[in-house]
């Protein structure tokens, strides 16, 4: 086993997991990327555009107009920040709750067809190891190591 076939079979289970949620989704009138919006905005209710599209990973421009979509749709509200006349504060609407609920179980219906029939262990083990993954990576940061005496 390399270390380039566990990043590629990591890489094409999380493409694998995201059609899938994406397909369900749909069915609620929502793509994926609108409810990783929504599901980030739950965990961070008044981050700023430019913070969640930090969090999210995705370009600022690329967030207004998810942000545009969602507030058409009546999910996302937009409130000036006061502490900066330029910025906006994002909260969800009354109405983006029930979509969460509903959503919220459809990710682990996912989750559990790609589990499929793996044992109680397995899935715990698979848990703990992918923790360590991203504990490792998060621990060391996203800019890559100089090496000694490299300038």
């Amino acid at each position: 086993m390399t270390q380039d076939s566990i990043a590629f079979l990591l890489g094409d289970s999380a493409r694998l997991l995201r059609r899938r949620f994406d397909a369900r989704a749909r069915a609620h009138g929502v793509s994926r990327a609108q409810w990783q919006v929504l599901f980030a905005l739950s965990r961070n209710e008044g981050i700023n555009q430019a913070g969640l599209a930090d969090y999210l990973e995705v370009e600022t421009i690329t967030l207004c107009r998810m942000i545009d979509r969602l507030q058409e749709a009546g999910l996302v509200e937009r409130r000036a920040d006061p502490a900066d006349r330029r910025a906006w504060r994002l909260h969800l609407t009354e109405a983006a709750h029930p979509l969460l609920e509903t959503l919220r179980p459809l990710g682990a219906e996912v989750v559990d067809e790609a589990l499929g029939d793996m044992e109680p262990a397995l899935r715990e083990a698979l848990h703990s190891a992918l923790s360590v993954i991203r504990n490792n990576l998060s621990a060391r940061g996203s800019e890559p190591r100089r090496a000694l005496g490299a300038a």
